[in-house]
Formats: structure tokens, sequence, C-alpha cells
């Protein structure tokens, strides 16, 4: 039917002598926000990285509790003190890594020292991204 309505238009304005103009219909345009999108992303990547990711918690402890100033590397926690899961990239000069941190949970990795790291990672929906330059030990904690 609409077809015929738009062929009978443009014969309609030919035998007019005005030359037709064609409209391509509208699509209604949805006021819902796309922000499910990187929670789920985030959530997938947290669910693969779960199945693969090494812990190093020997390691973590070992820093946190006898941090030596002799050793190349240190810890980097982080409290996920939020209802979601999230992943924490941490990225450096020569490193780069993500850290799948369960909800309510403590995530940690080691990093070597004295280098600047960017962290970032979504919680819940919020965007977590910072810039630190490590020295020793670091702890932050993050919630929605």
């Amino acid at each position: 039917m609409e077809k015929y309505l738009a062929v009978m238009a443009i014969m309609s304005a030919i035998a007019c002598g005005t030359k037709p103009v064609l409209k391509k219909p509208v699509q209604p345009q949805s006021s819902k926000k796309y922000t499910s999108a990187p929670v789920k992303q985030t959530e997938t990547a947290y669910r693969n990285l779960s199945k693969t990711e090494k812990q190093e918690t020997a390691e973590v402890l070992n820093d946190i509790l006898n941090g030596s100033s002799d050793s190349p590397n240190t810890s980097i926690s982080v409290h996920n003190k939020s209802r979601c899961n999230m992943v924490l990239s941490i990225s450096g000069p020569n490193f780069s890594k993500q850290i799948p941190i369960p909800a309510g949970k403590t995530g940690s990795t080691m990093v070597p020292k004295n280098q600047k790291y960017n962290l970032s990672g979504m919680v819940c929906q919020s965007v977590y991204n910072n810039s630190k330059y490590v020295t020793g030990t670091y702890s932050i904690s993050l919630s929605e």
C-alpha cells in the first residue's frame, strides 16, 4: 500500500511538472540510554579472565607483610566494594595486565617498582581511571 501511494505521488508530481521529493520513513528514536552494553562487556571479560587468571597471592602477601626496598617489584591491591564484578586494567612501561575482581573482594598483582601506571576499569556503571607512580605497596578501594 505504501509503495502504491509513493508511485501515485511521483506520477502526480510528474504530471504537474514538479520535481518529486522522496522522503525516507523516519525511524522513531529510542530515548533509552545504552549504559548496559559496557556493563555486559565487563561481565563477559570478567568471566573469561576468571577462568585463566593466575593468582599471585603468596607474592602479594609477602610484599605487604615484609616489603623489601631491595625487591624490584611491589604489589597493587584493589578492594572492590561494589555489588558488581569488575576488571581492572593496569598498564605501564613494558607491563600490561587485566585483573578480574569479584564484587566485595580484593584483587592484586605484582608490578615493577618506580614506574607510572594507568589503572582503569568499570565499577558497575561508573568508570574508574587513574594514573599513579608506584614506588611501594599500593592499595585502593573502589565502590559505586
